[in-house]
């Protein structure tokens, strides 16, 4: 058991600071604060961190996608753990986390977009319960996706 848990939460426009603490290294560019105000502001975009400490370890964002004609779904755009932090189960807390936000939105159905190369984030998404989305860089939860 660890003395610092790490916590798993969502962020809304009122938390936009937390990202003042970042890991270095986790992101690939520095967080701009009025970008990070304005996606958590936006009510269609949910923001999960993992905080170690109040440092920000790792992060899973994503944003729902919404036609006239087509139920409403939702895109992880990105699910990233600090290289310091990983195997440790972080990862599938913040996709468990980013996935209940979306289904608690109503929406029918969850992407994922994988890199090619994406071999943990494949194997996470499939213990998950994600199948195939058709293209060996999507996945895909839920029905009429």
């Amino acid at each position: 058991m660890s003395l610092n848990p790490i916590t798993i939460r969502n962020l809304g426009p009122e938390d936009a600071h937390i990202l003042d603490r970042v890991r270095p290294g986790l992101f690939a560019d520095a967080a701009d604060p009025s970008r990070v105000w304005a996606f958590l502001a936006t009510r269609v975009n949910e923001l999960v961190v993992a905080l170690d400490r109040g440092e920000v370890v790792g992060f899973a964002c994503g944003t729902v996608l919404m036609r006239p004609d087509a139920p409403t779904r939702f895109l992880i755009q990105r699910v990233e753990v600090h290289p310091d932090c990983r195997r440790q189960g972080i990862g599938r807390r913040m996709m468990e986390r980013i996935c209940d936000l979306a289904w608690d939105r109503g929406c029918a159905g969850i992407f994922l977009a994988l890199g090619e190369d994406d071999a943990a984030m494949r194997a996470l998404s499939e213990k998950l319960g994600a199948a195939d989305g058709g293209s060996a860089a999507i996945r895909v939860w839920g029905e009429g996706v």
